[in-house]
């Protein structure tokens, strides 16, 4: 099945700068300030630790380097959901994008937003019904901003990038320049190492490294995407990985594993070390900025998903529409603002955000495997890249992603049977939508 040229009604403005602004923006959220300390508390070891983080950023950069080349082949807008119907057919398709806008990119629309609003509430005091409702206000301001051009949301998405950077890059110089003291770490291996530890605590620092795949989202919006795309991903992922491990160099560098373990705030424990009593209001602004840049992120690139399934007949129609003045697909950022805000109000967000996991991962290893198939039944098609070392790194995120998801299962089984139940619950709503088609097609002739 071939798409039906979703792209061909948005405009190509976005650069390799914009790409990979979207990027970064959107895979460094708050969560390399808060995730170390679940990673701490189940790997005691600063080797393992490093390990786990090496482990999730080059199985994500494999990934990344996956969608390169299928975002260079299939360079539409969609990305993700287009890759996944042109391997499998549009059913898995349909199934994508059904659980990208009901659970898992809504439930993380919703679940930034609260956050931002917490963390507002560092430097401001607010009450938790002027909490959520500074949440919905949130939404409103990235629904409006994205509504009215893709161009306007690249500008905001570039600037608080750029402006997280340099805050992480202050964090980040302040152990090394300032600590004068470094912690000395026993060089003895944690004993109570488990491949199950390994694995719940990869489930942490994946999740940190989560959003590489958003990117493709606008594929069909970016100039000269054969380059563009390529670059993005294998750059912006490679730079995420980096900062990570610098990040958590600098923790290790002024606390123990103990003490990271037992912070829920990470990197204000370790900034009022080094920075004094300004530093935890320096890293609840970083994280602030984070969340803006990634909501907006989120935003500027999940509504393409929709727009591209409405395009294919799969989505209710009014998603596949592109505003004639803005030239965005602005129905679907409104319905995407609207459904986040109705989370946000129900609370459900958080325990969706869990179920997502699941559903995420499942998708991801699809789509690796998708470069497999379609290599197979579709070795004509123009590959401008090839992924680096395939067939091993495809098969290896497979196998990877096979033995991640058996170990959410593990555990964490009601979340993850939750989140694949509701990937299911696609399937009667598919055939529902398949079959109006055809009857609306019927009554046309």
């Amino acid at each position: 099945m071939t798409s039906q040229t979703p792209s061909a009604d948005l405009p190509r403005k976005l650069g390799f700068v914009d790409s990979l602004s979207i990027l970064i923006g959107i895979v460094i959220g708050g969560g390399i300030f808060l995730v170390p300390n679940l990673v701490a508390r189940e790997l005691k070891s600063v080797a393992a630790i490093f390990a786990v983080w090496i482990f999730g950023g080059v199985i994500s950069f494999f990934g990344a380097l996956a969608c390169a080349e299928l975002g260079t082949a299939l360079p539409f807008t969609g990305g993700q959901y287009v890759f996944l119907r042109e391997s499998y057919g549009p059913l898995i398709g349909f199934l994508y994008g059904w659980s990208m806008f009901t659970v898992a990119r809504s439930a993380q629309i919703a679940w930034l937003a609260v956050t931002l609003a917490l963390y507002v509430s560092y430097f401001v005091p607010l009450s938790a019904f002027t909490s959520k409702v500074l949440g919905l206000v949130a939404l409103a301001v990235f629904t409006a901003i994205n509504y009215r051009g893709v161009a306007a949301g690249a500008m905001v998405q570039k600037l608080f990038t750029l402006a997280k950077i340099l805050g992480l890059l202050v964090i980040i110089c302040s152990a090394f320049l300032l600590n004068r003291h470094p912690v000395v770490h026993p060089s003895v291996v944690n004993r109570g190492f488990s491949i199950s530890s390994f694995g719940i605590a990869l489930i942490a620092s994946v999740l940190a490294y989560d959003g590489w795949v958003q990117v493709s989202f606008v594929a069909g919006e970016i100039r000269n995407p054969r380059r563009n795309i390529l670059l993005a991903l294998a750059l912006g992922t490679a730079a995420c990985m980096t900062i990570y491990l610098l990040a958590n160099a600098a923790y290790l560098r002024v606390l123990t594993t103990e003490e990271i373990a037992a912070s829920d705030h990470v990197g204000a424990t370790m900034a009022e070390r080094t920075l004094g009593s300004v530093g935890g209001n320096v890293v609840s602004l970083i994280i602030l900025i984070s969340i803006i840049g990634a909501l907006n992120g989120s935003f500027l690139t999940s509504p393409r998903v929709y727009f591209a399934q409405a395009r294919d007949g799969l989505f209710f129609q009014q998603f596949g529409e592109v505003h004639p003045r803005f030239q965005t697909p602005a129905f679907a950022v409104l319905t995407q603002g609207l459904w986040a805000g109705v989370l946000v109000v129900s609370g459900s967000y958080d325990a969706l955000a869990a179920y997502a996991m699941f559903a995420t991962w499942l998708f991801y290893g699809l789509m690796v495997a998708g470069v497999i198939t379609l290599r197979r039944t579709r070795p004509d098609l123009e590959r401008p890249y090839r992924m680096w070392g395939y067939p091993a790194t495809a098969v290896l995120f497979v196998v990877i992603t096979c033995w991640f998801l058996a170990n959410m299962l593990i555990t964490r089984p009601i979340p993850s049977l939750a989140g694949l139940v509701l990937v299911l619950t696609g399937i009667p709503a598919y055939f529902l939508w398949a079959r109006s088609q055809e009857q609306a097609r019927s009554a046309e002739v």
